[in-house]
């Protein structure tokens, strides 16, 4: 089984509840404006992700806030290629500010929470940076939230995600979505040390 056949079932459900809960979806991005994303970058996206964007749509579906476009103009936070070269910039969060390379931004949650994914793991591990974890420390600010996009994205679905509301999120099975005890009890694993080193910061003092 290749990498491509791997995703295909995964992606024709994504793209089916898409069409189905998303209004005025985008047209999926040509491969050439992919290749020339990814050589804004300098990296190529997670294939997995590559796909949502070339197959279903330049973004607009997915959970609460929906994926962000591909690319958008110079600086805004709401893009993946702008919002990450933005986000790597030299201290737009303050001192002692940075993000990890290879890691761009997906979605906002909200209260200015990111989820993001690193293009450079094998399996597109998915975390959350919420900056109102920092204290200080940006490192504090990172979480993983799941060990592939892969498996994130079947959590998106099934509406089991830490982020499910039945009230305020139509993309999920919303018979699934989670309590709100359950939503209390959810831990992320720290990601913080990982991020500091992929952003070649040294650490806090």
């Amino acid at each position: 089984m290749t990498v491509h056949d791997r995703y295909d079932d995964l992606i024709a459900r994504l793209a089916a509840r898409a069409h189905e809960r998303c209004a005025l979806l985008p047209d999926p991005v040509p491969p050439r404006d992919l290749a020339a994303a990814e050589e804004r970058l300098g990296f190529a996206l997670h294939p997995l992700l590559a796909r949502l964007y070339t197959e279903i749509a330049d973004g607009g579906f997915g959970p609460d806030d929906r994926f962000f476009p591909l690319d958008g103009p110079a600086g805004d936070p709401g893009a993946l290629v702008a919002g990450y070269a933005a986000r790597r910039s030299a201290d737009p969060g303050g001192p002692g500010w940075f993000w990890p390379e290879g890691v761009v931004p997906l979605l906002t949650w909200g209260s200015e929470m990111i989820a993001a994914v690193d293009c450079r793991s094998a399996e597109g591990t998915v975390v959350l940076f919420d900056p109102n974890e920092a204290d200080h420390d940006w490192a504090n600010a990172w979480f993983k939230d799941a060990d592939g996009l892969a498996g994130w994205l079947e959590t998106s679905l099934a509406g089991t995600g830490w982020y499910a509301d039945p009230d305020a999120d139509d993309w999920g099975d919303l018979d699934a979505a989670v309590s709100d005890d359950q939503l209390q009890s959810v831990e992320l694993d720290r990601w913080g040390a990982q991020a500091r080193a992929r952003a070649g910061t040294p650490a806090a003092v």
